[in-house]
């Protein structure tokens, strides 16, 4: 029975959204995002909006690395 915690290789399956070609996952989700501004659903951040968030992101603590 193989260890859990050994490094190596994944003992996943290759299967889902993650493991595709990243130009497909593109592209399911730029329909997705089409579909979603269709319906009324989606979101476009103003200029407001945007500045706040990239503030936020500019002010988390990332924490040091362990040597």
């Amino acid at each position: 029975m193989p260890n859990a915690a050994a490094p190596g290789p994944s003992t996943t399956s290759c299967r889902g959204f993650a493991s595709m070609d990243p130009e497909l996952q593109r592209r399911i989700a730029r329909e997705g995002g089409k579909a979603s501004h269709a319906s009324g659903r989606g979101h476009r951040f103003t200029s407001e909006e945007a500045r706040e968030a990239g503030r936020k992101g500019g002010l988390v603590r990332r924490s040091p690395i362990q040597e």
